[in-house]
């Protein structure tokens, strides 16, 4: 079974390659650090799983699953994280992630879902499953990102830039998130939507 581990903490990252390693039938054919890097590797490979962390910059784990089911369908991918935030599992299963799991669990854990991910089966860590079903993310994937740009401190302007948006537009997204939220402001929405794990 061929891995690529994705994850942006340099000793993480080889903590796992080498647990990884270690286990007769798995082989980590290559860590980067970022989703950027993941897809660029493969463009020109084809991993069994990719295994992910989700708080990345440049590219979430979550944006590089949605691009993983897209563009490479037979790749699987399972996404680790030290967040027990609902929103995140839910956002993970409609990218067709086939595992989620928390860096805490134990090591041969790990393994043994990586196993089940290859067989063709579903992990869930059951802490994280029951989370998903105590909380619904109200925020629209354009509500989302604005806020998201908005939290980084970017200015309405610059939102609109990013996104290719007019800023009526972004002004717009952002209003409604910060209703839905029952926020005070757009920072205090973006706050509110990291720490439920919608962002």
């Amino acid at each position: 079974m061929k891995i690529l581990v994705v994850e942006d903490q340099a000793l993480v990252r080889n903590a796992i390659s080498a647990l990884l390693s270690l286990e007769v039938g798995l082989e980590v054919v290559a860590q980067v650090e970022d989703g950027l890097q993941a897809i660029e590797f493969l463009a020109s490979n084809s991993p069994d799983i990719v295994l992910t962390d989700i708080e990345m910059p440049n590219m979430t784990g979550l944006e590089l699953a949605q691009e993983v089911q897209e563009k490479h369908p037979k790749v699987k991918v399972v996404i680790m994280t030290t967040f027990s935030r609902s929103g995140y599992i839910r956002r993970a299963m409609a990218s067709d992630v086939k595992g989620f799991i928390l860096k805490e669990a134990p090591s041969d854990y790990l393994v043994n879902a990586l196993k089940k991910v290859a067989l063709g089966q579903k992990v869930i860590d059951p802490e994280l499953a029951m989370n998903a079903l105590d909380d619904n993310d109200p925020l629209s994937d354009k509500e989302r990102k604005a806020l998201r740009l908005a939290g980084e401190g970017l200015k309405t302007k610059q939102i609109a830039e990013s996104l290719y948006l007019s800023e009526g537009t972004v002004r717009n997204y952002l209003s409604d998130a910060i209703a839905k939220l029952n926020a005070t402001n757009r920072i205090d929405a973006a706050r509110i939507a990291r720490q439920k794990g919608w962002l």
